[in-house]
């Protein structure tokens, strides 16, 4: 079993109109709910072996605030593919992942986040299936499992939509 955890960043600050689009911070309302999936994570048992991180500041953040709840065991790198790949990449890069590391979190952007979670789910939970049609918000996860032998193995369609989370769903 292999599970891709597909975490938007939190929303963003976009009080400084002319910083770079990597540079734009965390807004309060991120700050707030990047925790509270940390602690639903935790809670929930969904500690990844490794971390894919964009390089954008906003999902560095996400992550820090993520993290704190989930131990240090995880190994962490920043990779330039999640700020700018295609759902294509991304697959790629999960279809190439080490065979002992069962469970990843990418912590990114829409509109990839989102097509990329639609193309590997191929079924899940109704309710899942339907947060997800409707919208991937900042800050939420996505929660895929593949029954397979390998990471070369996971395939759209081929997953299972266990859960799709929000953070406007937990409690703060």
């Amino acid at each position: 079993m292999k599970t891709v955890l597909l975490l938007r960043h939190a929303k963003s600050s976009w009080d400084q109109p002319h910083l770079p689009d990597p540079l734009r911070p965390l807004d309060p309302r991120g700050r707030r709910a990047a925790p509270r999936m940390g602690d639903y994570m935790a809670r929930a048992g969904l500690i990844p072996h490794r971390v894919l991180c964009s390089p954008a500041r906003r999902a560095v953040e996400t992550w820090e605030l993520v993290s704190t709840y989930l131990g240090d065991s995880v190994r962490f790198e920043i990779t330039q593919d999640l700020y700018d790949a295609s759902p294509g990449g991304l697959l790629a890069i999960l279809q190439h992942l080490p065979h002992e590391e069962d469970t990843v979190l990418l912590v990114g952007h829409n509109p990839t986040f989102e097509e990329l979670a639609s193309a590997l789910a191929g079924g899940g939970r109704t309710e899942s299936m339907a947060e997800l049609a409707r919208k991937y918000p900042t800050g939420a996860l996505a929660v895929i499992d593949f029954s397979v032998g390998g990471w070369p193995d996971v395939r759209e369609g081929a997953g299972y939509l266990r859960d799709f989370i929000r953070p406007r769903s937990l409690k703060p």
